[in-house]
């Protein structure tokens, strides 16, 4: 069948994409209950199973994960020997941050300059989405020609392993042949992408004490041990003058032999203020996606309003550390820790507390399952696809790697640089969508014929 057909069911399915994804913003499914209500997670799990259930899904149930949260599985079967297909997205999402500073309310879907924006409506509520959208579109076209098995994941934003510890507690739920995460992106937007690295990741939170309470600074201050003083010289140990990573014992000189990134693309798409010069050393490509990379994640402190003339007896922060394929990641926490337990000026008290952890994942291009990608990527966008690295985490896939080593895994999704996820004014581009949710039905028509 040529993919005309497919392509024309896919654009007949955007408005239902749409008023889905729209349903699915809704909900504030942030997996942290400090923020915002666990039924609002529970809400869009049970979202999730409702979908997969009328689109004729069987087994459809969701699994209470040793976090706390809820995971949505499903099971679709196709012909007889036909191969299994395992497609992942999550439905947590990361929070909102200011939501003053969105232009539009973060869990409303909203139309604005070709994009539809909203938390979670490319990361990765979009992704689910897509999958949706393109078994809906091979149904209209002789059916599913693979067994297709769905798996919507409820903490991969925390990185509390909920998923990952059922996974590996029984493990034949998600065995497939192949494996499609729908929580990467395309390089750029309108390129077709596969993303064949991901960075593991270690965070954790570093509390410094140093007096039995506040001081007067008048008072005290020249002598007293500033506990947020001591912070910000821990933390500034995690980088030299040029800005790049240095944590005692990690190695920092990796580079990346694929696609490159120019450090004019980059400034533009990370938006960066005139005058302000990138960190690092080596490539845009070697920092982001072969090289350990540190970041202060949040900083407890007093704020600027309100704040009295104390000396602070106590502060915190908490630390993510970004990983490349071939570190581990719990090693590296174990470093990450060490050096800021060692950076402690004056003899200050530093209890470090891991938070999460999640391994680095590198794919197998080479397998058949990337050629039908190949071939379906081609056919949606009328270009070659492209390999690249991405410096993000996603824990699930070196689980998975591990559980079924013989397993094809691949890596696509909505999160282009315009997307903006993890930001204010997070989108999607509905061509985008639509053009992904295409190549996924091309994939598994390619897959399924061999």
């Amino acid at each position: 069948m040529p993919a005309r057909p497919l392509a024309e069911s896919v654009a007949s399915l955007m408005p239902r994409a749409r008023s889905e994804l729209a349903e699915l913003v809704s909900y504030r499914s942030v997996a942290d209950p400090r923020q915002f209500p666990k039924s609002e997670c529970e809400k869009a799990a049970r979202w999730v199973a409702d979908a997969l259930r009328a689109d004729g899904f069987q087994d459809v149930a969701l699994l209470d994960t040793p976090d706390g949260t809820q995971s949505v599985y499903g099971y679709l079967p196709g012909p007889e020997d036909a191969p299994t297909v395992l497609l992942y997205a999550h439905y947590d999402v990361q929070p909102p941050l200011d939501e003053a500073a969105w232009i539009s309310p973060p869990f409303e879907l909203t139309e604005r300059d070709g994009r539809w924006y909203g938390r979670g409506a490319a990361d990765c509520k979009g992704g689910i989405v897509m999958h949706l959208t393109a078994l809906r579109a091979l149904r209209a076209h002789g059916g599913v020609p693979v067994s297709i098995k769905v798996i919507a994941e409820g903490s991969e934003e925390q990185g509390t392993g909920g998923l990952e510890r059922y996974a590996e507690a029984h493990p034949e739920l998600l065995a497939a042949d192949a494996i499609v995460i729908g929580d990467a992106g395309n390089f750029r937007l309108g390129l077709p992408t596969v993303t064949a690295t991901l960075r593991g990741m270690a965070l954790v939170e570093v509390k410094v004490d140093t007096l039995k309470g506040n001081l007067h600074s008048g008072q005290f201050g020249g002598a007293a041990p500033d506990a947020l003083a001591a912070l910000i010289r821990i933390l500034d140990s995690l980088r030299d003058e040029r800005g790049a990573t240095t944590v005692d014992g990690l190695s920092g000189d990796a580079t990346w032999q694929g696609l490159q990134y120019s450090e004019e693309d980059f400034s533009k798409d990370a938006k960066v203020l005139d005058g302000v010069r990138l960190v690092g050393t080596g490539t845009i490509a070697d920092r982001l996606w072969a090289r350990p990379s540190v970041t202060v994640l949040g900083i407890d402190a007093p704020p600027v309003v309100g704040a009295t003339p104390s000396v602070q007896a106590s502060a915190g922060a908490l630390v993510s550390l970004r990983v490349p394929p071939g570190v581990d990641a719990q090693a590296a926490a174990k470093v990450l820790i060490a050096h800021l337990e060692a950076a402690a000026p004056w003899g200050a008290q530093v209890t470090v507390t891991q938070r999460g952890s999640g391994q680095p994942f590198r794919a197998d291009t080479s397998s058949p399952a990337y050629a039908a990608m190949a071939d379906a990527m081609r056919a949606a966008y009328g270009k070659d696809l492209e390999i690249a690295g991405q410096g993000g985490s996603i824990p699930l896939c070196n689980t998975l790697a591990t559980l079924y080593p013989g397993a094809e895994i691949l890596l696509i999704g909505l999160s282009e640089p315009e997307a903006q996820i993890h930001a204010v004014n997070e989108s999607v581009s509905p061509e985008e969508l639509e053009k992904l949710s295409l190549t996924e039905a091309l994939f598994l028509r390619n897959y399924a014929a061999g």
